[in-house]
């Protein structure tokens, strides 16, 4: 099937990200009651770009060579023209893209089944599936994307589709304020990568990823970016992946550009679920993933990778705190997302792309189905979202329980089943022995002892316990059509475990271009022994704390946290998210708004009211030499032509045409004349 489908594979791969764009398109004509059939519309498109991508990444397995992953580049098109330039675009196909395509249309169709149960009561049932196939294909075509250009127009259509689903219950102020300060925020990163590539393409001349050996990413582009030095003694490869990092930073929400999102989660949770998990945050990991060649210039210790790293790290010990001190339970999700992205980027930092890329799709399944398993937990408790007042819910939604549960084992790196164990054990071994010395590896195992700790705390405060006073009446498990995607996603999250232990690395190497071998020795030798033995104290050290804390907490929603206590303070300035919004606020918010009230003032008490006496001015002025005019100049110029006309009357009235007059008029003419000559003669 593969072979037979290779031909054809160039056309076919258009259709992925193209379908659901489409859908969207249509669904935005429909009327709102036609929502059913812009659900089956959207579902059906994105459908066959799942059986599309899928089939795809089937044709990746085989390798060209040993050594060298399958890749097929698309015909580039021409974008436009400028003189004799052509901007090209196009698509390619290499295990990255391969799997990144159909992980995010496998996730997205889940979801948006779910979406059916969930927002089946919604007015604008339609509307949100034509914003969520908008969004699915934008993200299909940035991770399909051959070109720097077409992947930063999806990038930024992802931005946009995101704004609208984030803020989809508009009339909320705070999902409103949340959707802008998404656009807002990502709107700082994305400059940064506009500024990256406008300077890749001027030293460069092209932005297509491959086109036959003068692709951004192939040797001799990558060498020509090596020699160049700009300021501070940077290469322009350094200069460059450095921008591209920080638009990275923004779309993946690293600190400090990260307090967007887990206001995101202000949208429907399906939306909290598409963007936390599979897509739109994966795409800054991706976007370094795709330019890796240009940020490894220069080793594993060059700048751009040692500043992904150290920015992970911190990024991953920073909201690993936060969400320990959150009581609503899609924001200590958020939170958690966060923390991951932060292992995506120490793992890009200090273990390669093979690495990140095996979190982050291990992380899409179990974190999408973190966040629907929260969904079916808010939809069962009546909109519910404060973990302080549920308690004791695995009785009354056990099949939801244990969905959540196995996501939770997953991001907590519950040891040998579970996906999230090897990923997470895969990057502190590459963090372990980084060059550059173990700073991200300290910060990423205090990370991961807090992820088992926060997660652990909400499972019991959810889950176990007796219901709280004040708290949710009659909880009720979700229909079918939102549990199903729940049992698929927890089996995905548990069978991706398989490709990714040391024993049989297949992911790795399948991404390297290399055979998949079998190495039973692996989990045998010392550092590998070291790694798990590490991994199995991490989660004992942070579940134990947990269920030691939270095991027997009061059954009364106002009762205090039983951390609070023990940090006071510190606890409260971990609930306020360390104060990163009052900091900016304070700092960039404030004085620009100060600065805008300045302006306001000064136009208006002095540009208002001098306009105004210009005004009075200019109009006086007119006034003035409209008498003027009236008066004087069409007056005299009046009296001219009356006298003109007058003359010219008497002039005409001696040219009357009878000859006798003029022929008196002759003779007393000659007689004048022979009078003077005479007289003058005498």
């Amino acid at each position: 099937m593969a072979e037979a489908l290779h031909p054809h594979l160039p056309c076919l791969l258009w259709w992925v990200p193209f379908l659901p764009l489409l859908a969207g398109g249509i669904i935005a004509f429909l009327p709102n009651r036609l929502g059913r059939l812009a659900s089956r519309l959207a579902i059906g498109a994105l459908f066959v770009s799942c059986v599309i991508a899928l089939a795809a990444f089937v044709c990746t397995l085989t390798p060209v060579e040993e050594g060298v992953p399958f890749r097929l580049v698309t015909p580039p098109l021409t974008w436009f023209t400028f003189g004799d330039v052509a901007l090209q675009v196009g698509l390619v196909l290499d295990p990255l893209s391969a799997a990144m395509a159909a992980m995010v249309a496998f996730v997205a169709l889940w979801i948006f089944i779910y979406s059916i149960g969930y927002m089946e009561k919604e007015a604008r049932f339609g509307r949100f599936f034509g914003f969520l196939s908008l969004f699915c294909g934008a993200m299909l075509l940035v991770v399909l994307a051959n070109s720097l250009l077409l992947l930063f127009m999806a990038w930024e259509l992802v931005g946009l589709a995101s704004y609208m689903l984030i803020g989809f219950y508009f009339e909320k102020p705070s999902a409103a304020a949340a959707a802008q300060k998404a656009f807002i925020t990502t709107r700082v990163g994305d400059m940064a990568f506009f500024i990256g590539m406008i300077w890749l393409y001027q030293q460069s001349g092209t932005l297509l990823f491959y086109n036959h050996g003068h692709g951004l990413l192939e040797s001799g582009v990558l060498s020509s970016l090596a020699g160049i030095t700009t300021v501070g003694g940077l290469t322009v490869s350094a200069a460059t992946a450095l921008l591209l990092l920080v638009g990275a930073m923004g779309k993946s929400g690293q600190v400090p550009l990260h307090t967007w999102l887990p206001d995101a989660m202000e949208g429907p949770t399906p939306v909290s679920a598409l963007i936390h998990a599979a897509t739109m945050v994966a795409a800054g990991v991706f976007l370094v993933a795709r330019t890796y060649p240009i940020f490894g210039i220069g080793g594993l210790q060059s700048v751009p990778l040692t500043a992904a790293a150290w920015i992970g790290g911190i990024t991953a010990l920073y909201a690993a705190l936060v969400a320990m001190a959150q009581t609503d339970i899609k924001r200590i999700l958020a939170y958690s997302t966060v923390s991951q992205l932060g292992f995506m980027m120490v793992a890009l930092g200090t273990g390669g792309v093979a690495v990140a890329m095996f979190h982050l799709i291990a992380h899409a399944f179990f974190k999408a189905l973190l966040f629907l398993s929260a969904g079916s937990v808010i939809h069962g408790c009546h909109e519910e979202q404060d973990i302080r007042r549920m308690g004791g819910l695995r009785a009354a939604m056990p099949k939801t329980f244990i969905t959540y549960a196995i996501g939770m084992m997953a991001l907590a790196g519950f040891p040998f089943v579970f996906s999230g164990f090897w990923s997470k054990e895969a990057i502190l071994h590459g963090a372990m022995n980084w060059p550059g010395g173990y700073g991200p590896f300290l910060l990423a195992v205090s990370a991961a002892v807090l992820t088992a700790f926060y997660m652990t705390r909400q499972a019991l405060l959810v889950f176990y316990g007796v219901p709280r006073k004040p708290g949710v009446h009659h909880p009720h498990e979700s229909p079918s059509i939102m549990l199903v995607p729940l049992y698929v996603l927890a089996a995905g999250a548990i069978l991706l475990a398989i490709v990714g232990t040391p024993a049989w690395p297949w992911f790795e190497e399948w991404i390297k271009g290399e055979a998949a071998t079998c190495h039973p020795d692996a989990l045998m030798k010392p550092d590998a022994l070291k790694l798990i033995g590490l991994s199995l104290v991490i989660v004992t050290l942070g579940v134990g704390a947990s269920w030691k804390l939270y095991r027997n907490v009061s059954g009364a929603s106002d009762a205090p946290d039983p951390m609070a206590g023990k940090l006071a303070g510190i606890w409260k300035f971990l609930e306020q998210a360390m104060g990163f919004d009052a900091l900016f606020e304070k700092t960039i918010i404030g004085p620009l708004a100060f600065f805008a009230g300045a302006i306001d003032a000064m136009e208006r008490q002095i540009f208002v009211p001098l306009m105004a006496g210009g005004e009075s001015f200019i109009k006086r002025f007119g006034r003035w030499t409209g008498v003027s005019d009236e008066k004087g100049l069409n007056d005299g110029f009046d009296s001219l032509c009356s006298g003109l006309q007058n003359r010219a009357d008497s002039a005409s009235r001696s040219q009357a045409g009878k000859p006798q007059g003029y022929l008196r008029a002759i003779g007393l003419g000659m007689s004048v004349l022979l009078i003077l000559y005479f007289w003058l003669s005498a």
